[in-house]
């Protein structure tokens, strides 16, 4: 993959770099037939001025930028490690970007990015919509997308498919006789959640059955434990899965409190295993995902994509393994 420089826009458009350097730069020196011969090469080429308004040229940087949502840093922190052991064996720094909700607008760290002349991006964020990817492109970085499956120039991703996974538990527990299934939403990843919902309704649809379990948490409720603790007065499920941790601690201690027993009366599930699963009492059942694997394989992937290597898998899934503990049946 061969990153565009000021000397490709030079010699596209048929100019000096000084030329070019004062068309970006915003120089009235310049004629205005040259002027368009410059910004056409720019257009045509995908470069873009203002990553390089401090200097004439690119030049490596050996900084990947990465960008993950402050939300999910208990998640996030072995995706992180393993990146960053990566990086430091092919001699990366790491430039961390991170997105608070309602506060961090993802178009401004974008802008960041180019700012910074980073050579590449590694992106976890299930918020990041494809105007966003569109743009990012637009400045020929490489890009590495995790969690994701995606498809598209200039990007690789490394994912765990989520959906693939519920719908395996969806399936054995249909098997079982067990229907009534719910899922809760996860208001922090809208995107995992819709990837637990349709793995949910392939698995019934192929039982000839309709998926009705989704929980939508209202807007009004600050946290999941305040809308659980009414909502599981009048609900029980044979099965509730939840994607966080925390969600499905709500999950437990709203059902104890309405006199119902995990996992006697109704089972408990989490998609992401934390640390903290395996703390609480019972302990809960989840879902290990190589997180350490995800950033470690991100970065090896961003290593191959500078280094222009002609052959190597630009969609990489990794496994998953489904962890009993004491809030499933055995």
């Amino acid at each position: 993959m061969k990153r565009v420089t000021i000397y490709d826009v030079a010699k596209e458009a048929g100019v000096s770099l000084a030329t070019v350097s004062r068309v970006i730069n915003g120089s009235n020196v310049v004629k205005e037939p040259t002027k368009e011969r410059v910004q056409t090469a720019i257009e045509k080429l995908g470069y873009k001025p203002n990553a390089i308004a401090q200097g004439l040229a690119l030049q490596k940087t050996t900084t990947i930028g990465l960008v993950v949502p402050e939300a999910s840093f208990t998640y996030t922190g072995q995706i992180i490690n393993g990146l960053i052991d990566v990086a430091k064996i092919y001699n990366y720094n790491i430039m961390l970007h991170t997105i608070t909700a309602g506060i961090t607008e993802i178009g401004d760290i974008i802008e960041d990015i180019i700012k910074s002349r980073v050579d590449g991006v590694v992106i976890y964020n299930d918020k990041l919509q494809l105007s966003d990817m569109e743009e990012l492109g637009k400045y020929n970085i490489p890009i590495v997308l995790i969690g994701d499956r995606v498809e598209a120039d200039n990007v690789c991703c490394v994912y765990v498919d989520i959906e693939k996974a519920i719908y395996e538990l969806t399936m054995k527990y249909l098997e079982e006789g067990k229907d009534n299934i719910a899922i809760l939403e996860d208001r922090k990843n809208h995107h995992y959640t819709e990837m637990m919902v349709k793995g949910a309704k392939a698995a019934f649809a192929k039982n000839g059955k309709e998926f009705n379990g989704f929980v939508k948490i209202p807007s009004e409720r600050r946290t999941s434990y305040s809308f659980l603790s009414g909502w599981m007065k009048d609900h029980k499920y044979d099965v509730m899965i939840g994607n966080r941790d925390s969600q499905t601690m709500a999950i437990i201690n709203a059902s104890r409190e309405n006199g119902l027993r995990v996992p006697e009366d109704m089972e408990v599930v989490c998609v992401i295993d934390t640390k903290y699963n395996s703390m609480m009492r019972p302990q809960i059942s989840s879902f290990s995902i190589p997180s350490y694997d995800l950033g470690a394989v991100s970065m090896r992937v961003m290593t191959k994509m500078l280094q222009n290597t002609e052959e190597f898998d630009k969609v990489i899934e990794l496994s998953y393994l489904f962890t009993p503990r004491q809030t499933t049946k055995d």
